[in-house]
């Protein structure tokens, strides 16, 4: 695979803009399924909620034809993270199976169908304790598995010597820049022009996260549309609220 700098515009129609993490995440993949035969398959992308990490998973699930797998707080044994496995590989796993035949079931699955595995929310494999069986799993099948996880993933994984020592490529997620606002501003303000001095106030009040200038632009759509407004600019939104994700002060 090539790397990707610039991804697709008409991602647009799709409900897809084309940021920076998505860029990232791509490139993480690809690194994983183009690496040497001699080195390992696990790649991480870490960053601060918000980030558009998920929205960068489901990018790569869909252009790789990944298998895709979002941990929870209900994924605390290796029986559960097995089971969803399952799922997520589609194949069936009886109720009879012991976890033994389930995790051979699932290595199977993986080796035999040559697809990446993008495991969203990894941070609970730390919190559960399931790292090992993770490496276990990528050790029986020399899967391309791309954890994605919050900003600290790389230093809780450091507790797991064995397990860190066969990550490939570490990629930090990127704070929101004026660049994905314009992009956002497609998608989420279609037929409507935001001007660069509004997207850049929103990006500054947003501290990084792709979901907070997503919420003001749709807030900002919905006012331009009440108004009539063509474009928007920081003068015509004036003194109107802006989220920033505080929560909301009390009057005294």
């Amino acid at each position: 695979m090539t790397e990707k700098t610039e991804l697709d515009k008409s991602q647009h129609a799709g409900g897809i803009a084309p940021l920076a993490n998505i860029a990232i995440a791509e490139r993480a993949i690809a690194r994983a399924l183009g690496r040497g035969a001699h080195l390992p398959g696990l790649v991480v992308m870490h960053g601060p909620s918000g980030y558009g990490k998920s929205l960068a998973a489901s990018w790569v699930t869909a252009r790789n034809n990944a298998y895709y797998l979002q941990l929870d707080d209900f994924c605390r044994s290796r029986k559960v993270l097995l089971k969803r496995m399952g799922k997520a590989v589609g194949i069936e796993l009886r109720k009879s199976m012991t976890v033994d035949e389930m995790a051979d079931a699932v290595i199977s699955q993986l080796e035999n169908s040559h697809r990446p595995l993008i495991m969203d929310e990894a941070d609970y494999l730390v919190t559960f304790k399931l790292v090992d069986a993770v490496r276990s799993l990528y050790e029986g099948s020399k899967a391309a598995i791309l954890l994605i996880g919050e900003e600290a993933l790389p230093q809780k994984l450091k507790d797991w010597e064995r397990f860190h020592g066969r990550i490939l490529d570490w990629y930090p997620a990127q704070p929101v820049s004026l660049s994905d606002a314009r992009e956002l501003a497609k998608l989420y303000c279609p037929g409507r022009q935001v001007a660069d001095d509004l997207l850049d106030s929103l990006v500054k009040l947003a501290k990084g996260s792709v979901r907070r200038v997503s919420t003001n632009l749709e807030t900002i759509y919905e006012e331009a549309l009440a108004k009539g407004w063509p474009e928007i600019d920081l003068a015509t939104w004036g003194n109107r609220p802006i989220h920033t994700g505080e929560p909301p002060r009390r009057n005294a």
